[in-house]
């Protein structure tokens, strides 16, 4: 049996993976010149020229997914830019790296409106520039703009906690566990419910022919796992759950390891790309970030055709 659905062109959404790679968003300037990937000292001094008020929060734990060693987020409110004031807007730092930006109230006059590119999408009620890599949800009055590495976890549905007016955040359990509400091998009339509830939303994805396990996915945004909201891929076979990607990011992949070895124990299999758990039921990859889930049956044929045990 091809082991088709085994390559994130197939798993993954096609818009994150076709987006070229021209470089980083533009839109950013707009804050006084401020660019991604630019260290917090110099983004908080182009801020503190533009913005009424501004404060830092250091979090002691890194629980942000592109952040291995740091996280930080600069919290701004009265942003004065050229065609308008935002109300309020978070700059996340990992490792001492701008990799998100989250801005709410007036984005579509002060900062939509600078935007030179027409919409290159609409999807799950968010308006999206593929060049800028910004996303904006009208209806919420919030814009998001990050890097690259933060599209591929899905983080533009993420709402940063710390945008709230009092800069303090309620921190998701992290028990360091498989969710445990995913039972591989159950049907989805049994998983439905468990699926929604512990998702902000989701949505359902018809596969294409030629996954030869899977007929349908579905994606659940919002999903708590070691601290952070993910977005799950649980794909279904014959009306059966038997694949999960859970997608995250580089930076977190040492957390990752650890709370699958404490789960799990030591890997069964390594190479450059993969480390295997829970015989052949649990997979962490490392080329593209993520954590893999597999019905046990489907893992035996995993391990004799595509890793070749």
């Amino acid at each position: 049996m091809p082991l088709k659905n085994l390559t994130r062109a197939i798993f993954v959404f096609i818009f994150v993976f076709t987006l070229p790679r021209i470089g980083f968003s533009q839109i950013e300037k707009q804050f006084n010149g401020i660019r991604l990937k630019e260290s917090l000292q110099s983004v908080k001094t182009k801020l503190d020229k533009i913005s009424e008020n501004s404060k830092i929060i250091q979090v002691k734990k890194p629980l942000y997914p592109l952040a291995k060693y740091d996280e930080k987020h600069l919290v701004c409110t009265g942003i004065n830019l050229e065609k308008g004031t935002i109300n309020e807007a978070v700059f996340t730092f990992s490792d001492d790296s701008l990799t998100f930006i989250e801005a709410k109230g007036n984005v579509e006059r002060a900062l939509v409106s600078q935007v030179q590119d027409t919409v290159s999408w609409h999807y799950i009620g968010y308006d999206v520039y593929q060049k800028q890599k910004l996303f904006v949800h009208k209806e919420n009055d919030v814009a998001r703009i990050m890097t690259e590495e933060a599209i591929h976890p899905n983080l533009f549905v993420w709402e940063n906690p710390y945008l709230n007016g009092n800069g303090k955040a309620e921190p998701l359990e992290n028990t360091g566990m498989i969710p445990s509400f995913i039972k591989m091998g159950a049907s989805y009339s049994e998983l439905q419910m468990d699926l929604e509830s512990h998702s902000a939303f989701t949505s359902r994805r018809d596969l294409p022919e030629g996954d030869p396990n899977a007929q349908y996915q579905i994606n659940c945004f919002g999903v708590n796992y070691l601290g952070f909201p993910r977005k799950i891929e649980a794909r279904f076979g014959d009306d059966i759950l038997n694949v999960v990607w859970i997608l995250t990011a580089k930076g977190e992949e040492d957390r990752i390891r650890k709370a699958l070895i404490k789960q799990f124990g030591k890997p069964v299999f390594e190479d450059e790309n993969w480390e295997i758990y829970n015989d052949w039921q649990v997979g962490l990859r490392k080329d593209k970030p993520e954590v893999l889930l597999l019905e046990k049956e489907l893992g035996q044929v995993y391990k004799k055709e595509f890793f070749k045990q």
